[in-house]
């Protein structure tokens, strides 16, 4: 029996399969100009596909992003959010990763706790994706490494800076990091600073600062996150530590003449990022959130063996 492909982290895949899922996204995009959204990919290898999306927090791009991505695969979708599941009254993960693995081919979970899609993953007898938890977006950061390949930089010894929240998004780039040979630079305030656990992914590439303008100083990319996740309270005296890592035009001077501005959205304009910067010329953010799903059909081929 062929051993299952979950994608929990992006260790679970590794740098030559991530590279080689980024290649492959980049020409089904290619391919793909111009066509209809609906059409169906001309080789459509994931026919006759069905992939769960589970749902126990909001979402936008993820919900849209793999819908669209099994649907140009060829295959179909079951979206539910987990209150409308027996899940959101009780049920387990573990039985109902048995049910769900009976009735379609893999699954897709967003959820709060990183031990749930673990759990998940334990009991499925079909692959297992992570759409986020409080640990890990590494489906989020697929998307990002598209997007720094597609403006034409290569991975291996460039300098990405973060700022602000040491969160699951800094988790999964970190981890991007030390898989595929860039640096990471993250200036977070105290209090809000990653793990050791997150730093230590990173492979000796990741390094934490107290100044913003240290981490931007000469950075290939910045990226930042929104300072107040769904769910977490004190936002008063968070919002006031992560001032002084706003991304502004005076900080993004100090990157790279070229550099460009990331951001996995939502964005809260005015708090993390002015506007003169999300919506200025170095901004990646809307080919960023589209390649959600082009970078998201090649981790569900992965997943299938596809690739890799």
């Amino acid at each position: 029996m062929t051993e299952l492909r979950h994608f929990l982290d992006l260790t679970d895949a590794g740098a030559d399969a991530i590279a080689a899922m980024l290649a492959d996204a980049l020409d089904r995009k290619a391919a793909r100009r111009d066509w209809p959204k609906g059409r169906v990919d001309a080789d459509a290898p994931l026919a006759g596909h069905v992939l769960a999306m589970v749902f126990e927090k909001n979402s936008t791009r993820t919900r849209f992003s793999f819908d669209m991505a099994i649907r140009q695969l060829g295959g179909t979708s079951i979206v539910a959010d987990a209150g409308s599941m027996q899940l959101g009254r009780g049920e387990s993960i573990a039985d109902t990763a048995r049910i769900l693995s009976g009735y379609v081919d893999a699954i897709m979970i967003r959820t709060d706790d990183h031990a749930k899609v673990e759990e998940m993953a334990r009991y499925a007898s079909v692959p297992v994706i992570n759409g986020l938890t409080d640990a890990s977006h590494p489906c989020q950061v697929m998307a990002d490494l598209l997007t720094i390949v597609e403006s034409g930089r290569a991975l291996p010894g460039l300098k990405v800076a973060w700022l602000g929240d040491g969160n699951n998004m800094l988790a999964s780039i970190i981890e991007a990091g030390g898989l595929m040979g860039f640096d990471v630079v993250a200036a977070c305030p105290d209090g809000y600073r990653p793990s050791n656990a997150d730093i230590a992914r990173g492979g000796g590439r990741a390094r934490v600062v107290d100044s913003a303008a240290e981490a931007v100083a000469g950075a290939d990319v910045v990226v930042t996150d929104t300072w107040i996740s769904m769910g977490q309270s004190h936002a008063e005296a968070k919002l006031a530590a992560m001032m002084p890592f706003q991304v502004t035009p005076e900080l993004m001077a100090s990157a790279k003449p070229d550099a460009r501005f990331l951001h996995c959205l939502p964005a809260h304009r005015g708090e993390e990022v002015v506007e003169a910067v999300i919506d200025g010329p170095q901004s990646l953010i809307w080919p960023e959130a589209e390649n959600r799903l082009h970078a998201q059909k090649s981790v569900l081929r992965w997943c299938f063996g596809q690739i890799g």
